[in-house]
């Protein structure tokens, strides 16, 4: 089932895609009120609404190498970093290109929603706890990350994490294709299967020391494959299960 979320002419909410048309929800947990409209008379928007974007680094070993590190470097925990809210944006927004960077950087990644409370939950127990799954596109200002003492501005700027365009409500992380194009080339062609730490295993992790809470953000870690954006270009996050997430690099003259 795939659940958005959704600007129409009456306001934000949620809702259910069932063919060419969604249908409303009390909320994002919440039950069919009945309204339905047509999928091309709205705008779909980000489908969380979190209290906490957090985002895993390092989490693909060929990702671990192009970063410059070895087989024997490989992290023995998760390597847990967060993104501003106002970093959050949806599909089809304009993805800026500040000013201060020169090196503008795609990441695709498989994010997880979460549907209740999470606190110590084991990783056994924790997909239970996951209201969907959905394509996000960590933008990461990669001059920025190298140069400054922490990750903040690399990481989460003003619209830094386009997510969309729907969460998959039923769907078995463990082996999916996650793919990035741009400008319709393929730049990143990675596995879940091909995690250091599994999704599960991320989102135990995290809640030992977060509690996550309904509609809060998990990013699960990118692939092999990044690389450098320019004005105009569109970024595709596909995967296959799910769909794809499709946004354009705000254009302009960079001087």
């Amino acid at each position: 089932m795939q659940r958005v979320r959704y600007r129409s002419f009456d306001g934000v909410h949620w809702g259910e895609v069932e063919g060419g048309r969604v249908r409303q929800l009390t909320g994002m947990l919440g039950r069919p009120s009945g309204h339905l409209v047509d999928l091309t008379e709205v705008t779909l928007l980000a489908p969380c609404e979190p209290r906490v974007i957090a985002c895993v680094g390092k989490n693909y070993a060929k990702h671990v190498a192009e970063m410059g590190g070895s087989v024997d470097q490989l992290p023995k925990e998760p390597g847990i970093f967060l993104k501003g809210l106002n970093a959050l944006a949806g599909p089809g927004d304009d993805v800026p290109y500040p000013a201060w960077t020169r090196e503008l950087h795609y990441e695709g990644e498989l994010a997880v929603v979460i549907a209740r409370t999470m606190r110590d939950v084991a990783a056994e127990e924790a997909l239970s706890y996951v209201l969907g799954y959905t394509m996000a596109l960590d933008v990461t200002a990669r001059d920025a990350q190298r140069g400054d003492l922490q990750w903040a501005r690399a990481k989460s700027a003003d619209g830094f994490c386009p997510v969309g365009p729907w969460l998959e409500t039923d769907l078995d992380p463990a082996d999916l294709s996650v793919r990035t194009f741009v400008n319709g080339e393929l730049r990143q062609d990675g596995h879940t299967s091909d995690l250091i730490f599994s999704v599960p295993e991320v989102l135990a992790y995290v809640s030992s020391f977060i509690t996550l809470q309904p509609g809060d953000l998990v990013l699960t870690g990118t692939p092999d494959g990044v690389g450098p954006l320019h004005p105009g270009d569109e970024v595709e996050v596909t995967i296959d299960a799910i769909g794809t997430l499709r946004n354009q690099v705000a254009s302009g003259d960079r001087g």
